[in-house]
């Protein structure tokens, strides 16, 4: 039996012993003490008694007794624990376990029904309470206990009932979550399943300096972040250092609950129960919300943590909170994250976190969740994780708001799909580099310093179209291990005066929180170059590239903007690129490379492919080679044959059409006879 355990029943004996001592007493002036419909309707002989006694006397407490149960217990049994967490007096002890008794003992439905003179009534009333506590009726202290700002209530430790009822005879209730952690259960309550977080730490020095703080009385502390999860990490790491536990609150699930207000009442109440904290964000989504819940938060009486990407608003309380910036993890820290998850984890001995997931903007809760991911994903082999595992695993923490704004491309295209000019190809190489090492270059060694710029890598891609932007764009995110997100402009440019922004900063707001690359086809539609204000639509268009710009600096992720026409692009927007990479139209060497590599196996070819003809005669740009031998390749289907010369040059035929230029038999040659 544990020390909690047989203190509650050691203290539960006394209370059965006061009940014996009341049900005594009222036996002893009971007319009628055997009448089996006691409670029932009330006899003359009751309301002469009722006439004759007025207020009953408080039961005697034996006071010796219970102080010699506690110091016997120690102060670390569950009950006298969460005493000091809840900071409940002697007499909150009391009445919480008076009216705990009928959960712990069935027979006190009965004691508590003969002593509220009503079968009816198997739960200790007020009244009752504090007689058994030994407490005056008349004592307006003692019936303060059980007020709603107190901390028995406040805290959801007792449940008052009856409202209708005068305050003596309304019913105690405690919740099963609080019986069961009194039991020595610390499973959280039902309804917080879906809104819990992890609770992963990460020590840092400003999470000691914090858990000095909150060892000196600290009670609130605004956690600013720049990494999704660094302030919940760091918030939590500092109550564990404190010698506390912490209670992770997820604010965004919080919000999309249907009963916000009830659940976060529960959390505190998790949090009191455990002699915790809580540790909480992103606070700024549910000030939004619910602000009336951050300011019931931040008076709740348990050490709160709140973090998130805003500033803090004094509106949010009337308590000021201690501000700190929450730490960014350097690329020494997350290395050392992921060596340490993967040493726990059955991975590849070859796996080298560096070239992995050095790069990836992920907090200790989302490293975790990814090399889980990608152990699941692993089971459908030998269980090892590969490196296409982990790259899996860590696509699987990006949030899907970014989905309902952009499409969402996996990657299946490396370098070696890649056909471009060695100018271009070492052009992309060293943006993959910059966005691969910006954290050492940017945060460690700080060359990019004040003006509330973000630590983004911004590139533009120029080029006839076909000449293989987007496909870069493609193999530098999976060369990242990065998801590519491509912008719907039909989704952003919109013809109310200030919705193209709005629709601009939601992009930006949900990519700055997943690891991905942004790209905006078509960019010189949003842009574009600011012009001459000769009426109200110009106005408007200059205001909106305006926001652009500004918005670009502060943007922390890789964004990618593709044009066909560099001249259109504002030189406002190059001036704050990282890189502008020209894609030119293919040359013949490249052009038979492309086709070399659109016409591989396992497609079927006939003997008759001449790469050498269709290099020199088409001028097509990659796009157009792809989609030719695509063609190609359904005719082929089509005709159940290998792809042959003539079927090729029919397909080119018809990408010629597409593009409006003329079939001419100078560039068809031979085989312009067979169309």
């Amino acid at each position: 039996m544990s020390d909690s355990l047989g203190h509650l029943i050691g203290r539960a004996g006394l209370v059965e012993w006061r009940v014996r001592t009341l049900v005594a007493e009222r036996r002893a002036g009971d007319p009628a003490p055997d009448d089996a419909f006691r409670g029932l309707y009330l006899s003359d002989e009751a309301i002469d008694q009722l006439l004759d006694a007025g207020a009953d006397a408080p039961v005697p407490v034996a006071a010796e007794a219970i102080a010699e149960l506690d110091r016997a217990a120690g102060p670390d049994v569950r009950l006298l624990r969460l005493a000091r967490s809840a900071t409940l007096t002697d007499l909150d002890v009391e009445l919480l376990l008076l009216a705990a008794m009928p959960d712990l003992d069935p027979r006190f439905e009965r004691f508590y029904g003969y002593l509220n003179d009503d079968v009816t009534r198997r739960r200790a009333s007020i009244g009752l309470a504090l007689q058994l506590a030994g407490a005056s009726l008349l004592s307006a202290p003692a019936r303060g206990r059980l007020d709603p700002s107190r901390p028995l209530v406040r805290h959801g430790l007792i449940v008052v009932e009856d409202p209708e009822r005068p305050l003596l005879g309304r019913g105690l209730r405690v919740p099963d979550r609080v019986v069961a952690h009194l039991l020595g259960d610390d499973t959280p309550d039902a309804a917080l399943a879906g809104v819990l977080g992890d609770g992963d730490g990460y020590p840092s020095p400003l999470s000691h300096q914090l858990a000095g703080a909150l060892a000196r009385g600290v009670r609130l502390v605004h956690l600013r972040e720049r990494l999704l999860g660094s302030g919940v990490a760091t918030g939590a790491a500092a109550l564990a250092e404190a010698g506390t536990g912490a209670v992770v609150l997820d604010l965004s699930r919080l919000v999309a609950t249907p009963e916000p207000h009830a659940v976060v009442r529960l959390a505190v109440r998790e949090a009191v129960l455990r002699g915790a904290g809580l540790v909480a964000g992103p606070v700024e989504q549910l000030a939004q919300a619910h602000p009336d819940i951050v300011r019931w938060l931040t008076e709740s009486g348990v050490p709160v943590l709140l973090a998130g990407v805003a500033t803090w608003d004094p509106q949010w309380s009337s308590t000021n909170p201690l501000t700190v910036e929450a730490p960014v993890f350097t690329v020494g820290d997350r290395l050392a994250l992921w060596a340490q998850q993967l040493d726990a984890a059955d991975a590849d001995a070859g796996l080298d976190p560096a070239a992995l997931a050095g790069h990836l903007a992920l907090g200790p809760a989302q490293v975790r969740r990814a090399i889980e991911a990608a152990g699941i994903a692993a089971s459908l082999r030998d269980g090892v994780i590969t490196a296409d595992d982990l790259r899996r695993g860590v696509r699987a923490q990006n949030a899907a708001g970014l989905e309902r704004l952009a499409r969402r491309i996996e990657p299946e295209v490396g370098w070696d799909d890649l056909v471009v000019t060695p100018n271009v190809r070492r052009a992309l190489t060293d943006l993959t580099a910059r966005a691969r090492h910006r954290d050492t270059v940017l945060a460690e060694w700080r060359m990019r310093r004040g003006g509330g710029r973000g630590r983004g890598v911004t590139a533009l891609f120029a080029g006839d179209s076909g000449t293989g932007k987007t496909l870069s764009a493609e193999v530098i995110a999976g060369d990242l291990g990065l998801d590519l997100y491509t912008v719907n402009l039909a989704t952003v440019v919109d013809k109310y005066v200030g919705e193209t922004e709005k629709n601009l900063e939601r992009i930006f707001a949900e990519a700055g929180g997943v690891n991905a690359v942004l790209f905006f086809d078509e960019a010189d539609a949003i842009f574009g170059k600011r012009s001459d204000v000769k009426d109200a639509h110009d106005r408007y268009a200059n205001i909106e590239s305006a926001y652009l710009l500004q918005r670009l600096e502060t943007f922390d992720g890789l964004a990618v903007l593709a044009t066909n026409l560099r001249a259109n692009i504002d030189e406002a927007f190059t001036r704050r690129l990282d890189a502008i990479i020209d894609f030119p139209a293919p040359t013949e060497e490249l052009r038979r490379a492309l086709w070399q590599h659109c016409l591989a196996e396992p497609l079927p070819l006939a003997d008759d492919i001449d790469l050498d003809f269709l290099a020199a005669a088409f001028e097509l740009a990659g796009g157009n080679i792809r989609s030719a031998a695509t063609t190609a390749a359904y005719l082929a289907a089509a005709d159940g044959t290998p792809v042959t010369m003539r079927l090729i040059v029919v397909a080119v035929e018809q990408e010629y059409r597409k593009l409006g230029r003329l079939v001419l038999e100078r560039e068809f040659g031979r085989f312009y006879a067979s169309l």
